[in-house]
């Protein structure tokens, strides 16, 4: 017999022993997805059972039925996310420790005897699964991973951690075969679609100790490009939601990203892991009932971020509301009651040294209605009474509307426009910002919509103003809402209030969430490097008394003024304690494109963490320089990426050129369709639908992202766009998995 035919024996032979354990391990799939369907069943009966309890005509049935209602739903959304590789891991034990196998999945699982079928990969049982290695395998003998496609197995991948455990297995009779090439290795080379993946199966060991951190204080997460920093940090917030499930869901879990594009692209990491209780928002969606997704330009950007910004609003919100009138005069019994300039400032001062402008609403009628009772020095006036007097005055339209003119309700975004006055303007920004900077804010302010800078201002300015008081009979609130220092009644204030502003379309409605429902229990901040000071203090006011998770990498900030960043972002965590942990290892880029953008990094000086990267393509970068025909050059370049790849491919260009990188490659048949005849559309806004291949994306879009293909076009432009630009470029390099080609 030949060699050659010993080699296909030898392959023949593996084939059949990779079928043989994938129908083995099926067959143990096929039992867990029953058992699955058992556990539906049986939530949808509760879920039936607590709507009967609320036919039963009393209150307590209403209750039973609300209670059992909202367990059963959780349930049936925990179990119908599980479904999409369910089963993923088996752990193989040394004799001593266990015969049977454990397997690992994405909840657990018992069996009809209340056996452990299935062990949530949260649970303290399965940390082994990932904490195991060959120098400590922990008693484990084999790590086996399963790939699935819904509820099919398609392959396994084995890692032997303990070799003499095996063979004493295997002297009693055991066998336990090694099959595949290793589990992370696979999923490094698959194809990347639109959306971020769990790598529940495939977690590291430097990556679970991050994920199992303590739950108190602030877990820090840092690391070079590519080291699952991101996945890493949406998995620990599973998995305290598992460990302490009461606390996190009451409270909320915040996880804040760079933008839109990002957080749709992570949108589904979290619910694949049985988790829903958690609120996803980009920075221009922190606040309540704003959505911002345009951005300044870098040197607008810059000013509104800066920590000076917080001192000019606190100014403006204790400004005058412009056109407010100066002076009340009115005529009662023999007096002329006046209240001038001089006695309005002192009232104002004193308002405002007793709190948020809008808390003192309450207030102001009483106030003024004092200082005009002080000026009656009339006999009748006297006769009549204090009672009187104030029963005349709130019957007063005049008085009411005064009032209302003077002192009204404000909300941050009507004080933010008040700043598109070039006067008030220098007024606030007098000694904080130069004659050129507030030409800056001005031209910036001149748009409808605001920007994702805008809502750390606005959220800036709503706490500076606090809420308006709402108006309830809740006995707690009625000394605070329904009545005025001295017994009078304000009812018809509020009224006014609302015939005034309400119909006027000003914009001031009592708001419905309130300052004092912000905070949650868990705050998680990813691509923390780039959060400016302004947006370091919106974030901490959600995260006052919560846990944080913060993940980020010094070396790809976009935010020029590091030192003043981090000293806002120690003012939002003060008094938390500090856990630190680093990742080494870059899983996303092959070592080919990741030497080249380390080499960039170097070269330009920035002080870089550079991780290991563990796979190699053969497949160096290219740089198309030189190209006469800039659109021509781009357009071969993206098909040529777009043909050697089955995922996505993206075109990253210099703000500028975004729309007419666009036009070009949309009117272009040939990128119709690629290679393998998948649809390739053209998305300037990385559109959520999965069949988008190439899209095309400006430097700042890519944080956090990742494409099988990238194609820079200009890099240099890209570069000196800003003070960061060198930052930015660098990110840019590191977000291809397989191909990088630059165009210039």
């Amino acid at each position: 017999m030949g060699r050659g035919d010993v080699s296909l024996n030898d392959k023949l032979a593996e084939t059949e022993l990779v079928e043989r354990e994938i129908e083995a391990e099926q067959a143990f799939v096929d039992r867990v997805y029953l058992q699955l369907e058992e556990s539906a069943r049986n939530a949808r009966q509760l879920a039936r059972e607590g709507e009967n309890r609320g036919k039963l005509e009393h209150e307590g049935g209403l209750v039973e039925r609300d209670a059992m209602v909202y367990q059963a739903a959780k349930r049936i959304a925990q179990l119908d996310a599980a479904h999409e590789g369910l089963v993923f891991g088996r752990l193989d034990l040394q004799r001593s420790v266990d015969r049977k196998p454990r397997y690992i999945g994405r909840i657990g699982l018992r069996d009809s005897r209340r056996d452990s079928l299935l062990i949530d990969w949260r649970a303290p049982a399965a940390a082994v699964f990932y904490q195991a290695t060959a120098a400590d395998p922990r008693r484990v003998v084999r790590r086996r991973v399963l790939r699935s496609s819904g509820p099919r197995v398609t392959g396994v991948e084995d890692e032997l951690l303990d070799a003499e455990a095996l063979a004493e297995l295997e002297a009693d009779g055991v066998e336990l075969p090694i099959v595949g090439e290793g589990a992370l290795m696979a999923q490094l080379s698959r194809a990347r679609d639109r959306q971020m993946h769990s790598i529940v199966a495939t977690i590291q060991a430097e990556q679970d100790l991050a994920i199992r951190a303590p739950g108190r204080g602030v877990v820090s997460i840092t690391g070079g490009p590519g080291t699952g920093k991101t996945v890493v940090a949406l998995h620990r917030a599973a998995y305290l939601l598992y460990t302490d499930r009461r606390r996190y869901e009451s409270g909320g879990v915040l996880v804040v990203g760079p933008s839109g594009v990002f957080m749709r692209y992570i949108e589904r990491v979290l619910p694949s892991l049985g988790e829903t209780a958690v609120a996803l928002r980009s920075l221009g969606e922190v606040v309540d009932g704003i959505r911002a997704t345009r951005h300044d330009e870098p040197a607008v950007a810059d000013i509104k971020g800066s920590a000076r910004m917080a001192t000019m609003l606190r100014r403006a919100a204790r400004l005058q509301a412009p056109g407010s009138p100066e002076q009340f005069r009115v005529f009662w019994r023999d007096d002329v009651l006046v209240l001038d300039r001089g006695i309005l400032g002192r009232i104002r001062r004193q308002l405002m040294s007793q709190g948020r402008r809008n808390r003192q609403l309450p207030r102001v009628t009483g106030i003024l209605l004092d200082a005009l009772w002080s000026q009656v020095a009339g006999e009748r006036g006297l006769d009549r009474g204090r009672e009187a007097f104030d029963d005349d005055m709130l019957g007063n339209d005049d008085f009411l509307d005064f009032v209302v003119a003077w002192w009204p309700p404000l909300d941050a975004r009507t004080v933010l426009q008040w700043l598109r006055d070039p006067e008030l303007l220098a007024q606030v920004a007098d000694g904080l910002f130069s004659a050129e900077e507030q030409r800056l804010l001005l031209k910036s302010w001149g748009a409808a919509d605001p920007s994702v800078e805008d809502v750390p201002l606005i959220d800036e300015l709503r706490y500076a103003l606090g809420d308006v008081p709402l108006r309830t009979e809740d006995e707690r609130d009625l000394d605070e809402t329904s009545l005025l220092e001295g017994g009078v009644d304000v009812q018809e204030l509020f009224t006014a209030a609302d015939r005034e502003f309400a119909p006027s379309g000003r914009g001031w409605a009592p708001p419905t969430h309130r300052l004092e429902d912000d905070p949650f229990a868990h705050v998680l901040v990813d691509e923390g490097q780039d959060l400016t000071p302004m947006q370091w203090r919106m974030v901490g006011r959600r995260g006052k008394t919560a846990s944080w998770t913060i993940v980020g990498d010094p070396a790809q900030s976009s935010w020029p003024e590091p030192e003043e960043a981090a000293e806002a972002r120690a003012v939002a965590l003060e008094g938390k304690e500090l856990h630190e942990f680093h990742l080494s290892t870059n899983y996303r880029n092959s070592a080919e494109i990741y030497q080249y953008a380390a080499a960039y990094a170097q070269r330009v000086g920035l002080d870089a963490d550079l991780p290991t990267a563990v796979r190699s393509t053969g497949v160096q970068p290219e740089e198309i320089t030189g190209a006469g025909d800039l659109e021509a050059a781009t357009r071969r370049a993206v098909l040529d990426v777009a043909s050697r790849v089955s995922g996505t491919v993206g075109v990253v260009v210099p703000v500028a050129r975004r729309s007419e990188v666009n036009a070009w490659l949309a009117s272009w048949p040939e990128l119709a369709e690629d290679a393998a005849g998948a649809r390739a559309a053209i998305d300037s806004s990385v559109a959520p639908s999965g069949e988008d291949r190439v899209v095309v994306l400006t430097g700042l879009d890519t944080k956090g992202l990742e494409f099988d293909g990238i194609v820079v076009v200009e890099p240099e432009e890209i570069e000196a766009e800003s003070v960061t630009g060198r930052s930015t470029l660098y990110v840019v390099l590191t977000r291809a998995t397989q191909l990088l080609a630059t165009v210039s």
